[in-house]
Parts: C-alpha cells; sequence; structure tokens
C-alpha cells in the first residue's frame, strides 16, 4: 500500500471527490428514524476526522471533499430535514475549518423541499464557504429531471456548482436487490436512470453551469449510452445524449478496474475523471487496494492519471489551489 501513496503523492497528491462523513448527531439521526442498516448496508460504519486523515495519509491524498451519504437528511420528516441539513452542514464546515487544506465539503440540502433546499443552498454557500452540493438520485421517487426541482436546478447553474450526485435506494429497492445491499447493483441503475432523465429533458442542456460528478464510472451509462441515445431518436427527441453524457464528470470510486474504468474511456476523455474513494462505506483496506490498482492501470497514461487524481478536481474547486496559512 505504500507504493499507491508514493504513486498518488508522485502525481501531487490526489483530491477525493466522494468520500463521505458520519457525525454524532447525524449518526442518531439515522437510527432514531431506523437507517441503522442503511440502503441494507450492514452497519452505520464508524467515521471521525482522525481515522479520515490517517486513510488519506496512508493513500496519498491530499483533499477529501465531504459528503454525507445516502439516506441523506430527509428521512420521513421535512422540518427535521432541514434542522438536520443545516446541523451536518455546519459540522462539516467545522471540520474544513480545523483542517481546510486537507477537507472541503459538499453541502446537503432538505429535498424534495425545494424552498428549503434553496435557503440552505445559499446559507452553505454563502456563510459557510461549502464547495458545492450533494444530492440524490431520487426523492421520494422523483427523479432529478423532474420540473418540481427546475427552480434548483436553475440557481445551481447561476452560481455554478459543483454537484456530485449520488445514488439512493429506488422505491422498489428492498424488491429488487436480490437480497442483497442495494449498493451492489441497485446504486449503479439509479445513478443511470438519474442522468439519463437529466439529460432527456434537457436539463442538462438548459443547466450548463452546474458541474455534474455523477459516480461510480459512470455507473451503467457507458455501457447503455447509444441505447439511450437511439431511444431518444426513435421517440423523436433530439437530445445528443452521448455530447451530453460527455460534458460530465466522472469519479472511479468503487470497483473502476478492470472492466468499468475502459468502458468509461469508450465514452469520455481523461480531463472528465475524478477519483473518489467512498469511504467509509468503503473500508479502508479496500480503499487501499482500490488506489493501488488506479495508480498501476495501464489504461491510463502518467498524464492521464495526474488528470484524474488530481489536475481535474483542481480546476473544479479552485479554492485548492490558492494559497493559505498553516493547516491541519
Amino acid at each position: 500500500m505504500a507504493a499507491a501513496a508514493q504513486d498518488f503523492a508522485g502525481l501531487g497528491g490526489a483530491i477525493d471527490v466522494h468520500t463521505h462523513y458520519i457525525t454524532p448527531s447525524y449518526r442518531r439521526a439515522l437510527t432514531a428514524a431506523g437507517h441503522t442498516r442503511p440502503d441494507g448496508m450492514p452497519a452505520i460504519p464508524e467515521w471521525s476526522p482522525e481515522s479520515a486523515l490517517a486513510l488519506m495519509d496512508g493513500t496519498g491524498v491530499a483533499t477529501a471533499m465531504l459528503s454525507v451519504s445516502s439516506p441523506g437528511v430527509s428521512l420521513g420528516d421535512a422540518a427535521a430535514a432541514a434542522t438536520l441539513a443545516r446541523t451536518v452542514n455546519e459540522e462539516g464546515a467545522a471540520v474544513v475549518r480545523d483542517h481546510p487544506r486537507r477537507f472541503g465539503l459538499l453541502a446537503s440540502l432538505p429535498l424534495p423541499d425545494v424552498t428549503a433546499a434553496l435557503t440552505e443552498l445559499a446559507h452553505a454557500l454563502d456563510v459557510l464557504g461549502a464547495d458545492g452540493v450533494i444530492l440524490l438520485t431520487n426523492y421520494d421517487g422523483v427523479y432529478l429531471g423532474d420540473s418540481v426541482f427546475e427552480p434548483l436546478m436553475a440557481e445551481l447553474h447561476r452560481r455554478r456548482t459543483v454537484v456530485l450526485l449520488h445514488p439512493t435506494s429506488p422505491v422498489c429497492g428492498e424488491r429488487t436487490a436480490l437480497g442483497f445491499p442495494r449498493p451492489m447493483v441497485e446504486f449503479l441503475f439509479d445513478s443511470t436512470r438519474a442522468v439519463a432523465e437529466l439529460a432527456l429533458r434537457r436539463v442538462l442542456e438548459r443547466c450548463p453551469g452546474i458541474r455534474f460528478v455523477v459516480p461510480h464510472a459512470g455507473a451503467a451509462l457507458p455501457v447503455l449510452a447509444d441505447r439511450i441515445a437511439t431511444f431518444a431518436r426513435m421517440s423523436g427527441t433530439d437530445v445528443d445524449v452521448v455530447a451530453t453524457l460527455r460534458a460530465l464528470h466522472y469519479d472511479v470510486a468503487g470497483a473502476a478496474l478492470p472492466r468499468a474504468l475502459p468502458a468509461l474511456l469508450s465514452l469520455v476523455d481523461p480531463d472528465r475523471l475524478v477519483y473518489g474513494s467512498d469511504y467509509p462505506f468503503t473500508p479502508a483496506a479496500v480503499v487501499k487496494d482500490l488506489a493501488a490498482a488506479l495508480t498501476a492501470a495501464e489504461v491510463l497514461d502518467a498524464a492521464g492519471k495526474h488528470l484524474m487524481t488530481s489536475g481535474n478536481a483542481r480546476r473544479l474547486f479552485p479554492r485548492l489551489t490558492r494559497p493559505t496559512g498553516p493547516t491541519g
């Protein structure tokens, strides 16, 4: 594993765009709402800034963009969701203040309440200085391309916000997950479904200022892009699906090798890739193995690996290129 740290460090230090944080208050909220096995996972994993920093040092990660994973902050009560979003965003911002060069924040929004989400977006970006936001693929079965979310999309576009798209369980997830945790299969299809709708309903065309990051090496999109494009034409929709997908960013969290990353590179160039660990839902030992595989992968040359690990993310998050004072 030391080789992974050396390789990432040699490339300028990786920026982890897809990594999560779990504060004690968020753990309590999940437990109270009955999410002790979120999305069918075995348990809520442990997390602390110290454990995250130890893993980052062991894999050569310079900065990690923290976000709250599925099921997010909307756990059944709209007022409670707004309160929880404010709490976890304030807590995440505190971690960033303690370690401004090691961590960033992708804030949570209390959707599907669009009015509350717009209020929290302004607070997160203007007061807390968040680096972007995280949006789940669906909220109560309504996907992000739905017209109900149009005011939020317009504001995200106006602000040129970085948005990490994150899968969550579909409404039928417990019945279709084959008895396994939904992240195994259902998450990938939910990401694919959400991005396809954003493209086909022209949200991505109308809101090019939003810098979307699609997770897990594009999920099933590299394989299905041409099929989606074909059905769009057959349905009389003139969206250039492939060109639209090529304009997005894609993280390589999860099992991107040996097959998913080469498939993604048949759709996009290396200047669309960013690194992601998916820690702590991906355990530290697995994160280290995947990091080592990425640094050794022959599918990218040295320049492509530099773009993937840090170069592209530094363009998305210019704060990381600016000088600052002493950091933790």
